[in-house]
């Protein structure tokens, strides 16, 4: 096996059979953050041969707070993309004909984290407060829940100031937004990291507030699943990912060292890796890579149910397929 690093991600390179290169077919995954434990199943894939074991050729390409995984895969930059599926359907609804294949998260690691100190005990303590939100297609979560608890996000004392948030947890520490973004498995840790105490601070999850929706999945363009070759790779793609994501849930650490290595810019830290991977494999955990309809279904009524501005406006149709994730499962 050669490994081959470039900038922007990684690659495997084919395996040499009888005596000859047989080309491996050709995948590029586009993630939807930079590198890091929360797409640990995909590097270890390609790390220890998972993907070369399927014959394939994978590329890795990071993310970034530029690089939005629709606008990629629209512009036929990737084969697959992984993103969060409010943004996939409210994609779908404009025009890109999405569809999620697989589903490696169960769960979600979405929450508000909030200081104490701003006397936001409840979600009803939520109107005449700032709140810090993730845009570029993370917004939709946050706004269905506003939606569901009658809390408008236009400001005033009856509402709540939505401050675009930037990918970091600058407007809480600076005390800018009462309550900010963040997920289980990294924001909310840059803030203890930051020298705030878990007892200074009251978390909301989305998961408990009953209005989670299912992140980090994978999709492809409607239109290549017509390709039975295309298929064909996405197949072997899907089961050698999910054998990368049950691995790093048993070896976390490992996984989180394997990310290290593929992290270029070296912004990374050994000790928020492994605890992110930790974090993470409680999200993944109880998933096979398979779409459960029920947790689709939830996350499809939540997004309908967004009052005079709705995520999506419609039940979607064709928007995700069981064919890859079971024949990958066979």
């Amino acid at each position: 096996m050669f490994n081959f690093k470039t900038i922007m991600g990684a690659t495997l390179a084919s395996t040499l059979l009888a005596g000859g290169a047989l080309a491996a077919d050709e995948v590029t995954l586009q993630l939807k953050w930079v590198t890091q434990a929360q797409f640990a199943g995909y590097y270890v894939a390609l790390e220890k041969g998972f993907y070369t074991e399927e014959d394939l050729d994978v590329t890795i390409k990071p993310g970034g707070p530029d690089i939005a995984p629709t606008q990629v895969i629209a512009g036929g930059g990737a084969d697959v993309v992984i993103d969060w599926m409010p943004s996939a359907l409210a994609a779908r609804e404009k025009g890109l004909p999405l569809v999620n294949i697989a589903q490696p998260f169960k769960s979600s690691g979405m929450m508000l984290t909030c200081l104490k100190e701003s006397g936001v005990a409840t979600p009803e303590d939520f109107p005449g407060h700032t709140l810090g939100v993730w845009f570029y297609g993370n917004e939709y979560p946050f706004l269905s829940w506003m939606a569901h608890l009658g809390i408008p996000t236009e400001g005033g004392t009856d509402g709540v100031e939505v401050l675009k948030q930037g990918f970091n947890v600058d407007p809480l520490l600076q005390k800018q937004a009462a309550c900010i973004s963040t997920m289980t498995y990294n924001e909310y840790w840059q803030v203890i990291d930051a020298g705030i105490s878990p007892d200074d601070l009251i978390t909301f999850k989305y998961e408990d507030q009953g209005v989670a929706t299912l992140e980090d999945g994978l999709y492809v363009m409607e239109a290549n699943l017509a390709d039975e070759a295309f298929k064909d790779k996405m197949v072997r793609f899907v089961k050698a990912s999910m054998k990368g994501w049950k691995y790093a849930e048993e070896n976390p650490d490992e996984a989180a060292e394997i990310v290290l290595e593929y992290d270029e810019t070296g912004a990374q830290t050994e000790t928020h890796q492994k605890r992110m991977m930790g974090e993470v494999a409680k999200l993944t955990a109880g998933s096979d890579g398979s779409l459960d309809e029920a947790d689709y279904q939830r996350t499809v009524d939540t997004l309908l149910a967004g009052g005079s501005d709705p995520v999506i406006t419609k039940a979607p149709e064709g928007a995700w397929t069981h064919e890859i994730t079971d024949a990958a499962l066979k």
